[in-house]
């Protein structure tokens, strides 16, 4: 069975049984809510939809985006990400991982984000 592994250089810090998943932040100055939704399989994280509540420094909406309920939604056309790498330092807060409805910030599984350690990456893996 394929799951999805947090950790960084390949060092697996967590690992989780699902095979979709939705990547949701803030935007560290305009405070807007980001969210990415993936599928996970053998070649890597495959991105579906996006949806961003609006646009400001850094953020413009896609060409092709639709609104719906408040929301720009878009597709992008990107080979597997494997692994995907985020930062994640305290000033900028948390990346949430949603499952089946339940959202969860990293911090859940691998403690509050550190100056120390600024990045982590997520890769589809065998559990």
């Amino acid at each position: 069975m394929i799951g999805l592994c947090l950790g960084l250089s390949g060092v697996v810090w967590a690992h989780l049984e699902l095979s979709e998943f939705t990547l949701a932040w803030n935007h560290t100055i305009e405070k807007i809510r980001w969210e990415e939704d993936y599928r996970v399989s053998e070649q890597g994280l495959i991105l579906g939809e996006a949806r961003v509540k609006g646009n400001g420094a850094g953020m413009e909406i896609p060409e092709g985006a639709r609104l719906e309920n408040g929301s720009w939604r878009y597709h992008r056309e990107l080979p597997p990400l494997q692994p995907l790498k985020l930062g994640r330092t305290p000033q900028a807060g948390d990346y949430q991982l949603c499952h089946a409805g339940v959202c969860q910030p990293m911090a859940h599984w691998l403690g509050p984000p550190s100056a120390q350690q600024p990045a982590v990456e997520l890769w589809s893996c065998p559990l």
